[in-house]
């Protein structure tokens, strides 16, 4: 296990680099510089200059990125140049609580709704549960979480006025971001586990069981669960980082201060250092997150880490 973390984690290095080689040359095709945003209007164009070899942007661009590069390993994710020279990490740092927290929510809602309503629609398999859930997990699907956002924000908050439309002041104001974040997830664990438990079912272990005289409830949550819920595991881990690292479309929509709307903003402003910075937060949890699921599969599945260990 310990070679196979190890090994994980110089693949993790390696895709960093080849993820920051290709962002930090794509940013630099954006139009404009971090002092085109009315902000650093005003300044004069001597002072603008003097920002830029302040910044070392008047570098080759070689040289720049060799520099960046080098801080990154180092630790060093650079200055924002929109937030008043505030270092990028403890810019991305203010930001990650509010995204973590309607992540969560999201993940916790949509795993337990999605595990309960895949677990029914095989067990009641062509009846007219199965539709109905089938049919909400299309709809889950297809429809954007913005859309979903927008309809909670005014049927919930606006028309009914049961929770808070927007705005970051308590925990009742991520509920409704967490429930339209959920909305995806929900669908998507629904699907994979109602067709992985149809297929666990027609086993011949799953037969045996039933030969024995095990009632259906037994057979189902001590089988069939257990053995459905890897594929699960693997669409569960991008779904978690996507979540915790913010959601673009519906931090904006409910004016959340969160990593997403953060990205958006440093997008704007052309604020190069922060945009670099949340790539490698977003790539570096996304990797270390598969890594995790990857060990999980061990756990759920001991056939797993039996083959990999004869594998090394």
């Amino acid at each position: 296990m310990a070679s196979y973390i190890g090994k994980r984690i110089l693949y993790l290095m390696i895709t960093l680099l080849i993820i920051l080689t290709a962002t930090f040359f794509l940013m630099k095709k954006l139009p404009g510089t971090p002092f085109d945003s009315e902000r650093f209007a005003l300044l004069s164009q001597v002072q603008q200059t003097q920002f830029l070899e302040k910044y070392g942007l008047n570098d080759p661009v070689i040289v720049q990125y060799g520099k960046y590069i080098l801080n990154v390993f180092k630790g060093d994710l650079g200055t924002s140049f929109f937030y008043s020279g505030s270092p990028v990490t403890g810019v991305i740092l203010g930001r990650i609580g509010p995204s973590a927290l309607i992540g969560t929510q999201a993940i916790l809602l949509g795993l337990s709704v999605g595990l309960v309503l895949g677990i029914v629609a095989a067990w009641w398999h062509n009846k007219a549960i199965d539709y109905l859930t089938m049919i909400l997990a299309v709809l889950g699907v297809s429809v954007p979480n913005f859309v979903v956002a927008a309809l909670l924000q005014y049927f919930i908050g606006l028309k009914w006025g049961i929770l808070p439309v927007a705005f970051w002041e308590s925990w009742e104001n991520s509920i409704l971001p967490s429930i339209a974040l959920s909305f995806g997830v929900t669908a998507m664990i629904a699907r994979f586990m109602r067709t992985e438990m149809l297929d666990v079912l027609s086993q011949d272990y799953i037969v045996t069981a039933r030969a024995k005289g095990l009632s259906q409830f037994k057979v189902v949550m001590q089988h069939a669960v257990r053995n459905s819920i890897i594929p699960v595991v693997t669409i569960l881990g991008p779904i978690i980082v996507n979540l915790l690292t913010g959601s673009l479309a519906v931090e904006n929509i409910y004016s959340i201060p969160g990593i997403g709307s953060l990205f958006v903003d440093s997008i704007k402003t052309n604020d190069y250092s922060t945009i670099m910075g949340i790539t490698v937060f977003y790539s570096a949890f996304y990797i270390f997150v598969v890594m995790i699921v990857d060990i999980l599969y061990s756990i759920i599945d001991p056939r797993i880490r039996l083959a990999a260990g004869k594998g090394d």
